[in-house]
Formats: structure tokens, sequence, C-alpha cells
């Protein structure tokens, strides 16, 4: 009879949630919101391009310098004439219809110079940053010739390197190498490890805030005369994270399905798909008339491109999914349960703030202990705080993309269940209180008082 009424207010939490247009808003929006993460920032880096044709005029004193300041469609330097100085430039820069104006100074005793720049409009960093590469190259060209040494230009160019380091990871039992890229275990493990804090402290604030409107509107007192406290907070928290699974994976589904769509739409996998085969990139790029495209930007070497496709084949995406359901379960009933105590023992939102940040900080703690994790996966405080359950759904999402031994893993799903129970009994205690108690703000001695309750 316990279950069936556990499951009545399992469906009725469940239900009660994804009717809401709040939910169904939020289901819907955050796909795009995540897809757009994914793509725009492609879309902007092929189509994105500064207006055409704007004209900076260059006054090089130092004699040096204009012949390595190289024009786009976008910038176009122009060496100013003997006649044009920088102050009459300045004088008449409204009417010249310029963009920008460089002043290049004379070489110092060291042979050294500075760059003065004078625009309507703030120069943006990649014009900046351009400017300066070049100013450079052109000053250690010129203090390099002084040494006069032969045949300078094919010295340096013999002794440019580019060097490619590969990396492997050796399996434990067979010994067989597999392809690594630490790149690519940063970034699946800081989406899994930030997925599962926002989710815990979303969906437990979703627990806290059911439990408080219950109590406030009185609805409470009908619901626990036909149940017990216990088996409706029990209720409470997986109805709750019935609701957060049907979520991530309509999340998962619509978000997979958008960036699918919009890269087939753009012809991204086309360009993909005719570089690897062998056709120029200007002829796909023709065919699709698509104009103002950075070639350089498409021309991917095969080797390296290979590489990161081996690197991909070679995770184990079944252990990282698992795990990641795995620690978000335990994760999120752990707090939730803390969740539903701190709902408990007040009567509406504004009073949580004291007794909540206890229940926050290791989510926080966890959280900036997750970016040590990824530059030092085995140190000490990445090993313990993977094990203690209050930071382990969190730390050891980062740690399991880099391999983690069995041992260790059992260890720490061990104690994040055990401490789970722990919890959820000592829960149920404060619940079952201070489910009832109106009109006193609880401190954190009440709750002790009614933790020692039978």
């Amino acid at each position: 009879m316990g279950r069936s009424k556990i499951g009545i207010i399992i469906g009725r939490e469940y239900a009660i949630r994804v009717k809401k247009k709040s939910f169904i808003f939020t289901t819907i929006l955050t796909p795009l919101l995540f897809a757009a993460l994914m793509v725009v920032p492609s879309l902007i880096a092929l189509y994105s391009s500064g207006e055409e044709g704007q004209m900076v005029k260059v006054v090089d004193e130092s004699g040096i310098v204009m012949p390595y300041l190289e024009s786009s469609k976008e910038i176009i330097f122009e060496q100013a004439a003997p006649e044009e100085s920088l102050a009459s430039l300045k004088e008449n820069f409204k009417d010249s219809g310029l963009f920008a104006i460089i002043g290049i100074s004379p070489l110092d005793s060291n042979k050294n110079l500075t760059i003065t720049a004078y625009s309507e409009k703030q120069l943006n960093i990649d014009l900046q940053s351009q400017i300066r590469k070049s100013v450079n190259k052109a000053v250690e060209d010129n203090k390099l010739k002084a040494y006069n040494i032969p045949d300078l230009d094919r010295v340096l160019k013999d002794i440019e390197s580019d060097v490619k380091m590969n990396t492997y990871t050796l399996d434990e039992q067979t010994g067989e190498e597999k392809e690594s890229m630490v790149e690519i275990y940063m970034g699946i493990g800081y989406i899994a490890s930030f997925l599962i804090y926002m989710f815990i402290f979303m969906f437990g604030s979703m627990v806290m805030r059911s439990v408080i409107d219950e109590k406030t509107t009185r609805i409470v007192e009908v619901i626990v005369s036909s149940v017990k406290p216990f088996q409706l907070m029990l209720g409470k928290i997986i109805g709750v994270a019935a609701v957060g699974l049907t979520q991530f994976l309509i999340w998962v589904v619509l978000t997979f399905a958008i960036v699918t769509g919009v890269s087939a739409a753009v012809g991204v996998d086309k360009i993909q798909e005719s570089v690897t085969a062998g056709m120029p990139v200007e002829q796909v790029m023709e065919e699709m008339n698509v104009q103002n495209i950075d070639m350089q930007n498409l021309e991917v070497e095969e080797s390296e491109f290979d590489g990161i496709l081996r690197a991909l084949r070679e995770v184990n995406y079944i252990k990282i999914v698992v795990c990641f359901l795995i620690y978000f379960l335990l994760g999120y009933l752990l707090y939730s349960g803390m969740f539903a105590a701190v709902g408990s023992a007040v009567d509406n939102e504004a009073d949580t703030q004291q007794l909540i940040l206890p229940v926050t900080m290791p989510l926080i703690i966890g959280l900036f202990i997750m970016l040590h994790t990824f530059q030092y996966p085995d140190s000490s405080l990445s090993f313990w705080a993977s094990v203690i359950p209050f930071t382990s759904p969190m730390v050891m999402m980062a740690r399991i993309a880099y391999g983690v031994p069995a041992w260790e893993l059992a260890l720490s799903i061990g104690l994040l269940i055990v401490t789970f129970l722990i919890l959820t009994y000592i829960s149920g205690k404060i619940y079952r209180i201070g489910i009832l108690m109106y009109g006193k703000k609880a401190t954190w001695k009440d709750l002790w008082k009614w933790m020692k309750i039978r």
C-alpha cells in the first residue's frame, strides 16, 4: 500500500510539472540555445567579415614597415605621399574618408620604433594585432640583416619547425595503444560536470519550492492525513527526478536534430566531405555560390583531421553516459533531500537564505575543484574530491574522461549511495516535523532538535 501511495505522489508531481507552460517553454528553448552555442560560432567564423575597402593611410618614417603591411578585402593599407605628414592627415581626417591613420616613428638607436594609430572609431583587436605583428616582423628582419648573415632567408626557412606530438593511452589489460587528445577529454569532462551541477541545483530548488508552496497553501495538511511525511518527501524527489530525466532526454534529441539540420542546411557537411574527397575548396564554394569566406579556415590538413576523428572514436562514450546518469541521479537524490528539508523548515522562499548556504556551498566548491581537475586529474585534491559524496558528482565526471580505475569509481559511487541513504533518513525526520510548523523561522538549532525526535 505504501508503494502505491508513493507511486501516486510521483505521478502527481510528474504530471503537474510536465503540463506547465514553463516546462514546455524551457524544454523547447534550451535545445535552441544549446544548438546556437554549437552552431553560431561556426557560422560567424564562416560568414562574418568587416566592411570592405576601408582605407588606412600609413606614414612610415622608418622606411621598413610598409612592405610588411598586407591589405585585405576589409582593410587596404596605403602609403602616405611624401608631402603628407601625420599632422596634416590628422587635421584633414574628417574630410579624407579614411578609416584610420597609422604613424610609424623613425628607428631609434636600438633599431626599435613605435606605432601611433588615429581613427574615429576604436580599432578592433584583430586589426591591432595584425598591425603589431607586421611591424614586429619588420623590425626583427631589419635587425637580423644588420648581422650580414649569408643566405639569411634560406637559413630562417630551414630552421622553421612545426613539431607534432602524438599522444596514446595504453589499455591496462591488453596493452593496446589508443590515440588520445587531452582537449577532447577536457571538453567532455567540463560539459558533463557543469550539466550535473546545473541540473542538481535547478531540480533540487524545484523540490524546495514545491514543498514551500504546499506548506504555504496548507495543502500539505490534507496530503499528510493520507500518507506519511516521508512517503510524501520521497514521492516529490522521485517525481521531480523523472521530470528532469524527461527534460534532459528531450534536450539531447532536439539539440542533435537542430545541429544536424542546420549543418546540412548551410552545407558544412558537403564542404567537409568534398575537402576530404580531394575536391578543391574553391570549387565547392563556387558550386554552392557562397561568397566572402576565408578559405584558409576551411582547408583542414588531412592528418590532423584524421587524428581528431581517431581520438573521438577512442572515447568510451557508453561509460561516460552511464556514469553521467548515475552521478546525476545520485547527486540529485543526495541534495534534493536536503533541499526538501530546508523547504519544510520555512514558510516562504525568502527565509531559505540562512539554511540553504551550507547545502549549496559543497556544490560550488565542487565546481571550482572541477576546474583544477582538468590540469591535475590524479592529484590528491582531485582524488578526494571525486570520492567525497558532496563534490564527487562534478569532480568524478571531470576525471572519468581521463580514465579512472574501477576501484575508485566503485568507492565513489558506493559512498555516494550510503551518504544519500543516511541524509534521506535525516532529511525525512526534519521534513516530518517542519512540514507542519508555521509562524516561526527555523534555525539550525531547531533542525538539530527535530533530527533527534523519534
